[in-house]
């Protein structure tokens, strides 16, 4: 008996010989009729003189040899049976040995071999029942299999169209899987990428695909096309149309193949065909709203604060179709920094970024900037999220809440928090900055100040360095009133003054200047740490 051989990963029933496989080597073969490799559907007992209204194709047939009793036995009846057998596409013929008979009788042996229709002899000591139960068995286990590598498939589809160049992955995903070679062709009737099947095969030439593509280019709805040649792995070609939500062509997918596809393989088929409409549509006619709105605003900035109500609340409209979260939510600006390598593999570009970003953040208005990226979104963006966001290297400038008038001053406060996250390595919500020079300015740029403008009384020994910082943060608390500081000091207003000459001598700085005196009383805000670190 012939066996189909072994595919890795195809996706498949189990055949007659998996099955035989299977069960004790109780069963003994009286011909084979070379359909081993074919697809078993069930194993069926049947003493009807004519069981064939009543099988699908592909059953392995058992009897006890009631119809062949009797005039039924004849060579004639006998012939008539199995020509019946053969013609309703039974896999297989097993002839159950007792009650009835005592061995398959010639005349049964001579019909299958003259017909070609596969005989096994079943032992009195092998009930049909138990075969029954194996082939169930087996079935179940070989479906869990395919659920599993269906799964699996999907992922693989997925990953696909995640990659730089979607469309052609993901043909490439499908004829790794699926026993075809593929070709995808634009509303132009141009090809944009092919897939070889496993052996070689690539799709026929596209002159011979023009009548196909024609229908179904130039159709509507939902239709499958079919068509054969007489080439290598072409004998059943199928086009199956991409349109766009409007029943629009945006192009096609045909598959070819030599024999017809399992379900299992539909499966895989139909969800390629799905992700590909999905693709195209995104392509040529997917969303507009956020071109839309990202000319709106950059062709009528004014329009944003001054513009009529039928104007605001066409952006606003624009807006909603961008952002995936719930419309009344405020808004926030995001913008992210690149601390760390990149989570997902080198070379996957931008538009991993892009979608990674929108999935994430859960909306559609992201751009890719050369110092990470920037978005707006509705979501509060919590610890969780933010969690998700550091794992993968990134640290985030989250905005405060907005409207939609307030974006453009949402994003500069946005960006003014940027330098603290890029020093300090930690994420920053504007909602916990004090919005004042200091709140702006962060801890780490502080200390920077600090170590620079007060380095010659930092590196004085510990108590004079406190004495000397002590009169200068009183001093220009005062606003520098030699009496006032002095009785806030507790010293006499010329032991100030001469300690305030020491600390300009010191600096090197003319402390009469208005300027001079702010950076000062900014840079005293962390002087405490700058000691610390000098210590």
């Amino acid at each position: 008996m012939t066996t189909a051989p072994a595919e890795a990963g195809r996706l498949s029933f189990v055949t007659l010989q998996q099955f035989l496989n299977q069960l004790p080597p109780l069963l003994r073969m009286l011909h084979d009729g070379g359909s081993g490799g074919r697809l078993l559907r069930w194993v069926e007992p049947s003493e009807l003189e004519d069981p064939t209204p009543y099988l699908p194709e592909g059953e392995f047939l058992l009897t006890a040899g009631l119809p062949f009793l009797g005039d039924g036995g004849t060579p004639a009846r006998v012939d008539a049976y199995v020509r019946r057998l053969v013609a309703a596409k039974v896999a297989a013929l097993g002839f159950g040995i007792r009650p009835y008979f005592d061995a398959v009788p010639d005349v049964v042996v001579d019909a299958c071999r003259q017909h070609n229709l596969t005989l096994f002899e079943v032992p009195e000591s092998l009930p049909f029942a138990a075969i029954g139960l194996e082939f169930s068995q087996l079935l179940e286990t070989d479906n869990a299999r395919v659920f599993r590598q269906l799964a699996e498939t999907n992922r693989q589809l997925m990953r696909a169209v995640l990659s730089p160049r979607p469309e052609h992955e993901l043909l490439a995903a499908l004829v790794q899987r699926v026993p075809v070679w593929a070709v995808l062709v634009g509303a132009d009737g141009r090809i944009r990428a092919r897939g070889t099947n496993a052996g070689g095969r690539t799709a026929v030439d596209l002159p011979l695909l023009a009548p196909m593509l024609e229908r179904l280019l130039s159709g509507r709805g939902p239709r499958v096309e079919t068509d054969s040649f007489d080439l290598p792995g072409s004998a059943l070609v199928v086009g199956h149309p991409l349109r766009s939500t409007k029943d629009a062509n945006l192009g096609a997918l045909v598959l070819g193949s030599d024999v017809p596809l399992t379900p299992a393989q539909n499966n895989v088929v139909q969800s390629a065909v799905g992700l590909l409409e999905l693709l195209v549509r995104q392509r040529t006619s997917g969303s507009l709203a956020p071109s839309q709105l990202a000319t709106a605003v950059l062709l009528h900035p004014e329009s944003l604060t001054t513009g009529g109500t039928r104007q605001v609340n066409g952006l606003k409209d624009l807006l909603a179709q961008s952002l995936s979260s719930t419309r009344s939510a405020p808004m926030r600006v995001v913008q992210g920094i690149i601390v760390e390598a990149r989570d997902w593999p080198a070379g996957d570009g931008p538009v991993r970024e892009l979608l990674q970003w929108r999935r994430m953040l859960d909306t559609k208005l992201v751009e890719i900037t050369d110092y990470g990226f920037a978005a707006v979104t509705r979501l509060k963006v919590d610890d969780a999220l933010l969690a998700d966001v550091e794992k993968l290297g990134w640290r985030l400038v989250v905005g405060e809440p907005t409207e939609l008038a307030g974006l453009s001053a949402a994003y500069q406060r946005a960006t003014s928090l940027r330098s603290q996250v890029q020093r300090s390595g930690r994420s920053i919500r504007a909602d916990d900055v004090p919005w004042s020079v200091t709140g702006l300015l962060g801890r780490e740029a502080g200390i920077l100040l600090a170590e620079r403008l007060l380095q010659p009384v930092l590196a004085l020994e510990a108590d004079r360095r406190h004495q000397l910082l002590e009169v200068l943060r009183g001093w220009l608390g005062e606003n520098g009133s030699w009496d006032a500081s002095a009785k806030l000091l507790g010293l006499h207003r010329n032991s100030v003054r001469r300690q305030v000459g020491v600390l300009g001598d010191l600096l090197q700085l003319d402390l009469n200047q208005a300027q001079v005196r702010a950076e000062l009383w900014i840079a005293l805000q962390y002087a405490d740490g700058a000691a610390a670190q000098a210590d």
